[in-house]
């Protein structure tokens, strides 16, 4: 099992920056690949960004590339998520995410979410 917890949300004007962190526990954090969705009030769920194991290979959603950046440090058992450039579409609940399973690349762990609220 692991275990993620989120922090860093909050309320920002639009074209401000937010930094989200998640810290692991439980497992060898390393083992893991690691994600962040978001979900906005009366949508799915929908990928932001991922990283791999070692930090090396990042992909991000089209819509956050260029404003966002995930990043990990393995000492410390945690995922950052930094955002800049805010707009109001990207008010959602952010979700960590974390899996181990290389043929399926599902993500099987994830936190309990923060709120990030833009305003325009």
């Amino acid at each position: 099992q692991v275990q993620l917890v989120e922090s860093g949300g909050g309320l920002v004007q639009a074209g401000g920056s937010l930094r989200l962190s998640c810290a692991a526990s439980g497992r060898t954090f390393s083992n893991y690949y690691m994600a962040w969705f978001r979900q906005a009030p009366g949508k799915e769920r929908e990928f932001v960004a991922r990283i791999g194991r070692s930090g090396g290979t990042t992909n991000y959603a089209d819509s956050v590339k260029g404003r966002f950046t995930i990043s990990r440090d393995n000492a410390q058992n945690t995922v950052l998520l930094q955002m800049n450039s805010l707009k109001p579409e990207d008010t959602a609940v952010y979700y960590c995410a974390a899996g181990n399973n290389d043929r399926t690349r599902r993500y099987d762990y994830w936190g309990q979410g923060t709120q990030v609220v833009v305003s325009s």
